[in-house]
């Protein structure tokens, strides 16, 4: 997906087992992330960065969703042990993975996998992609320092 483009109506099923759709936003911004990988370092460090900075995402009118390939009880675990509030999609076929762009190839350690691509959206209250962190962009501890950074220039 690219700037301009509307996300998927169904988002898919989080970790408590409800289903997510865009919908359930419209009138409401969102930050959209994908992740490689529950409870790793990065990943991690990324989701406290954002649950850190809720209130302020919040008051700037954006709810946050994260999404990766974690199965629903490994996303549950994750949201428990680091204390997030916000829905994380077990995207487990990669369904919406691959719909938003974010599943492709990468280099990990000099090898070829095809995987996660760490992404996230910004999306208005429509539900179309205003902007795109690309996985060079993000640093994962400050990451929602840098996406306040963008949304109050």
């Amino acid at each position: 997906m690219t700037i301009g483009d509307r996300i998927p109506e169904v988002l898919g099923i989080d970790q408590d087992g409800h289903e997510i759709k865009a919908s359930d936003y419209r009138g409401r911004k969102i930050v959209l992330y994908s992740y490689p990988k529950a409870n790793t370092s990065g990943c991690t460090a990324e989701a406290c960065s954002l649950q850190a900075h809720q209130q302020e995402l919040a008051a700037a009118g954006y709810a946050i969703i994260g999404v990766s390939k974690d199965k629903q009880a490994t996303q549950k675990k994750f949201a428990e042990t680091k204390g997030l509030h916000f829905p994380l999609i077990a995207d487990t076929e990669t369904t919406l993975l691959q719909q938003l762009g974010c599943w492709g190839e990468k280099v990990t350690c000099g090898r070829k996998t095809i995987g996660i691509l760490r992404t996230t959206y910004l999306v208005n209250e429509d539900g179309v992609i205003e902007r795109i962190f690309t996985p060079k962009e993000i640093k994962t501890k400050i990451h929602a320092e840098q996406i306040l950074n963008e949304i109050q220039a």
